[in-house]
């Protein structure tokens, strides 16, 4: 038997990149997959028929988890099509880099709205789905959490919330059977990356050159198959953990 059978999932901005792997990965395993996305919806639709086609399920839900009346949506239509959760993974986030005079309340708005108020938020109504069976939520943050980098002052503190979001609710979930978890990614090849501008250049050679594994930055699958151990009961036993995959690259 697979590691997810029965198991329900809910992956937020898994229209591609890492949430897109995350999505695949689970159903993989056996758990009912919802692909949420913002606006992409053929990128989600994309994800979705892929793990059709290899025997899994997974329905596609546009949401956008900053919208507190679109993450209500987003968990009335999980219930609709599977009748419960077992899984939440908030991936979805934003990130922007700008100096410091460059920082407006809208750029710092921007990144907290989603990255740390739309977690919660989702949080939030997961936990009403979870219903007393207990569960895991993994939060997607980032190596720019505890080590922050020059010009990503609001983005790294989004991160660094996010990691003390986990294990503030971590001990208050933990009665509920709840286990809450992040994983903390390095730099990551995704659209995003090569879109943003970062897929090349030096900031990319600087990290590669100082990855002790394999001298590269990493790839979705690497996040991916932490997510599954997160999300089972293999990893019963743990929670509060922010986890850094980024190869062993250190500050």
């Amino acid at each position: 038997m697979s590691k997810l059978t029965g198991k329900v999932a809910v992956v937020t901005g898994a229209s591609k990149g890492i949430g897109a792997s995350i999505a695949e990965h689970l159903a993989a395993e056996g758990a009912s997959v919802v692909v949420n996305y913002s606006s992409s919806k053929p990128g989600a639709d994309a994800v979705v028929k892929r793990i059709n086609e290899k025997g899994g399920k997974a329905i596609a839900v546009q949401a956008d988890v900053s919208k507190p009346q679109d993450i209500t949506r987003l968990f009335a239509e999980t219930k609709n099509a599977y009748g419960k959760l077992d899984i939440l993974v908030n991936n979805a986030g934003i990130y922007e880099f700008l100096p410091l005079e460059s920082v407006t309340p809208e750029h710092f708005h921007k990144q907290f709205d989603l990255n740390v108020l739309g977690l919660l938020l989702t949080t939030q109504e997961a936990v009403k789905l979870m219903d007393g069976a207990g569960g895991s939520i993994l939060n997607i943050s980032s190596i720019a959490g505890p080590m922050p980098v020059p010009t990503a002052s609001v983005y790294s503190a989004t991160k660094a919330a996010v990691d003390a979001v986990t294990i503030a609710l971590s001990k208050e979930l933990g009665p509920k059977k709840i286990r809450v978890n992040s994983l903390n990614p390095g730099m990551v090849e995704t659209e995003g990356l090569h879109s943003g501008g970062f897929a090349a250049g030096d900031f990319r050679t600087m990290l590669e050159s100082q990855t002790p594994l394999g001298g590269r930055i990493g790839q979705p699958e690497d996040i991916a198959r932490a997510a599954v151990f997160f999300a089972s009961d293999d990893a019963g036993w743990v929670t509060g953990q922010t986890l850094i995959l980024a190869g062993g690259l250190r500050q």
